[in-house]
């Protein structure tokens, strides 16, 4: 208390707080928070596609970068960056084998569930045909599946001229259907997969550069995320202000979304979650609304 008699901001907080708590508002899930996005890239193919990824600049989504090479450090980009083994360059580096990379994930495989914990939509990019991507890409799967709500998974098939590393891919993608974890959510309707041919690109698009291969592959993930995920969840807690709006009809103003930038003409596999808000009953109060995530008009809830 100062000498005046005024109380300090320190003695009033506790009456400021219970003002706070009382806000309904405070009710509203948050993007980013209680609501929490990520996307894992998986091999060094994933990771340069996962960087063209960013450049959308995606608001509320989290960015990993998982490789087995100690160079995963350098990509700024990403909010995390993830070297599995010792870090060091010549101990980390699996020299392209597939079951290297699994041994080194099987030992972090803790380390890599505890990456996912409380996530609602995950989507995961793996690039097939090499050691880290490979070998590594189940059992970041099998993390993903445990914790989150919502999996979305592409992954990356080489060209048919790069021969052995085709079929390795071939054999990794036969091989994610014996994922327990992984293919119970297929089922349940919450986990879905596409492929991204090289192949099929260069067969479609014979002029299309090289080099933006990876810009392609980048847009189509990047607009999966902003359709699939951030639009119909932002739109369902529009819902939600709406409903615990006052009489008056005017909601707390909401700082501008940043623009999400021009979207190509790349076709989007169909959209995974099927998400309602569930309003309040006629009448009651509003406190007691929720928001509910629903996959095929079945309640699914984090699995932690």
């Amino acid at each position: 208390m100062y000498g005046d008699g005024r109380q300090s901001d320190y003695e009033r907080t506790p009456e400021r707080a219970d003002e706070i708590v009382d806000d309904p508002f405070l009710d509203v899930p948050r993007l980013g928070q209680d609501i929490r996005l990520v996307l894992a890239c998986v091999g060094g193919g994933a990771i340069q596609i996962g960087r063209e990824v960013a450049r959308h600049h995606l608001r509320h989504v989290e960015t990993v970068a998982i490789n087995c090479d100690s160079s995963v450090q350098d990509r700024e980009e990403f909010d995390r960056r993830i070297c599995l083994g010792s870090g060091r360059s010549e101990l980390s580096d699996i020299g392209g084998s597939p079951s290297h990379g699994a041994q080194i994930a099987r030992a972090a495989l803790p380390a890599l569930e505890r990456l996912f914990e409380g996530s609602t939509f995950v989507t995961v990019i793996g690039s097939l045909g090499g050691g880290a991507g490979t070998g590594v890409l189940p059992y970041v799967l099998d993390a993903a599946a445990r914790s989150s709500q919502v999996l979305s998974v592409f992954v990356v098939k080489p060209f048919q001229c790069e021969g052995d590393r085709r079929a390795v891919a071939d054999r990794a993608l036969a091989r994610l259907h014996f994922i327990e974890s992984y293919v119970e959510k297929q089922e349940r309707g919450s986990a879905s997969l596409q492929v991204l041919d090289n192949e099929q690109v260069r067969a479609s698009e014979p002029t299309l550069p090289f080099r933006q291969l990876n810009a392609r592959w980048g847009e189509t993930v990047a607009r999966h995320i902003e359709e699939a995920f951030l639009v119909p969840t932002e739109t369902l807690l529009e819902a939600h202000r709406a409903q615990l709006a006052p009489p008056d009809g005017l909601a707390p103003p909401r700082p501008p979304t940043p623009d999400p930038g021009p979207s190509g003409p790349i076709p989007l596999a169909p959209l995974t979650p099927q998400m309602t808000w569930e309003a309040p009953p006629a009448g009651g109060p509003l406190g007691d609304a929720e928001l509910t995530f629903e996959i095929d008009g079945r309640p699914d809830g984090p699995r932690l």
